[in-house]
């Protein structure tokens, strides 16, 4: 007897479509139902650090299996949990990310260290390309216009460097206002106002006066201009003559025929250049012994302490009618005012002032002749020792004088020979002045 609904036979019965009640003791499911076996779940990936914190739920790996489907983050720094940007604080533990067990890392500190080094790297670039393009700045300023390849029968060089520096009354580029303020006068041409033999060497420098009222002989020469040879002629004039006759060349000549000592390098400066220049240092501080005036060169000052503008300055050092001793008088306040000048110039605040460096090499190139192998680094040279005569080292003198004629000044011969060859030698000077 068929106990089962109309239709449903025993195949019916034995398919799997949804299973077959019995009475045995087994369930139902164990018997018609298959294992089915789930696919393993694919490997989680570690999200890299967030850069906010998130909170997220916490995520599993499919089946507990010790701790082989659970993955806390604490072994690789990262944050808990398996989602692509949370920040959990996750089993309790908290997080600040402080980079503490399992969180996100902070900002790292700044490395100062590495930071100052770049720092003067780049400070030390910048000074050494502005003073490099100072340096040829100022050296294209400098007018090279002395050949003294044109001077001949020239003495043997000694030791140590000699400089010749000549003041001219040179009135080139000045207004007619600069020379009725400056009390130039307006003639035409130029003349030495002022020489000095400047002796750079390793018993420290020497300034020698020659002043140009001194007696000497016109030599053989070669003009600068027309090549042309000029036979001596035994004539004895002032010293400032030979550069009215044919300039610097001459004047270079003379001035080594009458002593014997080899020149090295010509620096000359006209009178707007030198107050341009104690104008430019905002003036040069002077102790004036006696007070003096003269009307010829503007000069009316008072005894003491006292800063003297560039119109005051040439004045002083222009002077001559004020004083009875002339010439020799003119000269030591040349000097002392070029030293004082140099001293208060050659200093750090103003070489590492360029509001003050500027105008002043500015005013000074722009006015200084020189020779043609004269380099920026000679006439720095030149400054220095110049600011070096003042200092212990350092002495300044007259030619030595034995007497006049005619007006001149005569040289003491015998003086003159020991000085030059105490120069020569390099020798400390020890031959005085009269």
């Amino acid at each position: 007897m068929n106990d089962w609904p109309e239709g449903w036979t025993d195949d019916n019965r034995s398919g799997n479509r949804y299973g077959q009640g019995s009475d045995s003791d087994r369930p139902e499911g164990a018997r018609v139902m298959r294992h089915v076996q789930r696919r393993p779940a694919p490997p989680q990936q570690r999200p890299a650090p967030p850069r906010q914190r998130q909170p997220e739920q916490q995520q599993y790996s499919g089946g507990y299996d010790g701790n082989a489907g659970y993955d806390s983050g604490y072994n690789t720094g990262q944050v808990y949990g398996g989602g692509g940007n949370g920040g959990g604080r996750g089993n309790g533990h908290g997080g600040d990310g402080r980079g503490n067990g399992g969180y996100a890392q902070g900002r790292p500190a700044a490395d100062w260290g590495r930071r100052i080094k770049i720092g003067a790297l780049s400070l030390v670039v910048v000074v050494l390309t502005v003073s490099i393009g100072t340096y040829f700045w100022a050296d294209s300023k400098l007018k090279r216009e002395v050949d003294l390849s044109k001077v001949i029968e020239r003495p043997e060089s000694g030791d140590g460097t000699n400089y010749l520096i000549v003041g001219s009354d040179s009135r080139a580029g000045m207004t007619a206002e600069d020379k009725k303020k400056l009390h130039t006068g307006s003639a035409e041409g130029k003349r030495t106002d002022s020489m000095m033999i400047l002796h750079d060497g390793s018993n420290g420098p020497t300034l020698i006066s020659l002043p140009r009222d001194s007696n000497v002989e016109i030599p053989s020469f070669k003009g600068s201009d027309s090549g042309k040879l000029y036979p001596a002629r035994g004539q004895h004039t002032k010293l400032n003559a030979a550069y009215a006759m044919d300039g610097p060349e001459l004047l270079v000549r003379t001035v080594e025929f009458n002593t014997g000592l080899h020149i090295d390098h010509y620096v000359e400066i006209g009178f707007g250049g030198f107050a341009k220049i104690v104008d430019a240092i905002g003036g040069v501080e002077l102790d004036i012994p006696k007070a003096f005036k003269d009307k010829k060169s503007g000069a009316d000052f008072e005894a003491g302490k006292q800063t003297l503008n560039g119109e005051q300055s040439l004045a002083f050092v222009r002077t001559r009618y004020a004083f009875a001793g002339s010439d020799l008088d003119r000269t030591k306040n040349q000097q002392k005012f070029l030293a004082a000048l140099a001293s208060q110039t050659a200093t750090a605040s103003t070489i590492l002032n360029p509001f003050k460096l500027y105008p002043t090499m500015s005013a000074g190139l722009d006015t200084l002749i020189v020779d043609k192998d004269m380099s920026l680094w000679s006439l720095g040279q030149m400054f220095f020792a110049m600011k070096g005569v003042t200092g212990g080292d350092g002495t300044s003198m007259n030619m030595p004088i034995s007497g006049s004629t005619g007006g001149n000044l005569v040289w003491d011969k015998a003086k003159v020979k020991q000085l030059v060859e105490q120069l020569n030698n390099d020798e400390k000077v020890t031959v005085s002045d009269n």
